[in-house]
């Protein structure tokens, strides 16, 4: 039988707002195979990776406009347009982690996330102000699924690890997370997910 669930961590992009990158580029760079390349060789994950991880913006533009002159604008219009990269909420998540606030429930949040684009999610979602507290990649310089980040918001948090679920849409984030003593759950939709907390005993 499960561990009883004291705390619940919620991941914030792609388990409660939406994030894809391809939503302003494909008007910055309207050829699809053109902004593919882009996305495998200028802009890449891996570079955007390193903001989360705590670098600042300007360093990370003037690594890559080094690199690619040419590519300068469509470079800086990666941070330009974030806003646009993050449209809109998934309701049905916000609704089941509003409900466990509501219930009484701790939750807290841990994320992969720029330290000033965070800034920027908490005023179009003010949602993100409901939970106890979050820890932000980018504020800390660790990343998951490195077990040192879990680590870290369970002492900030005082939250008991085998007690402790979280949640997310990356399977290796919730790999380092039971590596770290979690429970986990991989996000899917907000209909598996309660699914998922119920085999827990954490009833939405």
């Amino acid at each position: 039988m499960a561990a009883k669930i004291d705390h619940i961590v919620f991941d914030i992009g792609k388990v409660l707002i939406h994030y894809d990158p391809n939503i302003p580029f494909s008007r910055i760079i309207p050829d699809e195979e053109e902004r593919k390349w882009f996305f495998l060789n200028v802009c890449t994950h891996e570079w955007n990776l390193e903001q989360d991880r705590g670098r600042a913006w300007e360093d990370a533009e003037a690594l890559l406009i080094e690199e690619h002159p040419e590519r300068e604008e469509q470079i800086r219009a990666f941070r330009k347009y974030w806003h646009e990269m993050v449209p809109h909420a998934y309701d049905g998540s916000v609704a089941i982690m509003e409900g466990l606030i509501d219930g009484g429930r701790d939750v807290t949040m841990l994320t992969n996330f720029a330290a000033d684009t965070f800034v920027d999610a908490r005023k179009l979602f003010p949602f993100l102000d409901k939970p106890r507290g979050v820890t932000v990649s980018g504020e800390i310089g660790l990343i998951k699924p490195d077990v040192a980040i879990y680590e870290r918001h369970a002492r900030d948090f005082g939250l008991v690890p085998e007690a402790t679920i979280f949640i997310d849409d990356s399977y290796p984030n919730v790999e380092g997370a039971r590596a770290a003593g979690w429970q986990a759950v991989h996000f899917k939709d907000p209909e598996t997910l309660r699914k998922d907390l119920a085999g827990y005993a954490v009833e939405v």
